[in-house]
């Protein structure tokens, strides 16, 4: 499973509103997703891939305050606790487009994204989850296995061209570990394969495939 990020290129909306103790509230509201369109990264999300991994994050981590996202485009599929700026609060399908609101928490990283919103910086928000791909003309299409880590982290202007930059780990593959998500050594077993004469392959084929099968 690949690492995948998609920074929406559309504007998000910035809310403050005073609360009950006389302080700020802020909250992003925008399109966090989109599907069955061809985005810059050249990747196109399937609305049944899309609505079902929607459906799952909401009911596991948007309804029970946990859909947190961070500042920033982190390095691997897990959520950095120490890197938190805001949690989502919702998302709503529009069409084929995701909107979602999330609030900015008052942590180190989010008093960082209150401070920029305060100056007026620009802001998008980015996708991250991992899954397969699938080439399908010049495009390549998301494919079942997706899932969600998180619907929005916080990232630069959305129009800068390091803003789209796919990180070093989009490269890699990542497997299950004990409920984890690790690196897989994915170099080690075709070094392993290489190496194996045609007779004994069969057998490292399973060998490897048993392998993976214990950390999922």
């Amino acid at each position: 499973m690949k690492l995948i990020c998609e920074v929406n290129e559309q504007d998000v909306q910035y809310i403050t509103e005073a609360n009950e103790n006389g302080q700020k509230d802020y909250k992003i509201k925008g399109v966090f997703m989109q599907g069955e369109i061809k985005n810059r990264n050249g990747r196109v999300y399937p609305m049944q891939v899309l609505d079902e991994q929607v459906k799952k994050y909401t009911e596991n981590y948007v309804n029970q305050n946990r859909a947190y996202g961070e500042l920033g485009h982190p390095s691997g599929p897990t959520i950095n606790l120490e890197r938190v700026s805001h949690m989502i609060t919702d998302l709503t399908k529009d069409g084929t487009n995701y909107i979602g609101e999330a609030k900015i928490m008052d942590t180190p990283y989010g008093k960082i994204v209150k401070n920029l919103m305060d100056e007026g910086a620009k802001l998008g928000v980015s996708s991250r989850g991992m899954g397969s791909l699938k080439q399908n003309g010049n495009s390549q299409v998301v494919q079942k296995d997706y899932h969600l880590a998180t619907a929005a982290d916080i990232v630069a202007d959305p129009s800068a061209p390091d803003a789209f930059v796919e990180g070093i780990m989009e490269g890699k593959e990542w497997v299950w570990d004990n409920g984890v998500l690790r690196e897989a050594q994915v170099n080690e077993y075709k070094e392993e394969i290489n190496k194996t004469s045609k007779a004994d392959l069969e057998g490292a084929k399973l060998k490897i495939f048993t392998d993976l099968l214990t950390k999922i």
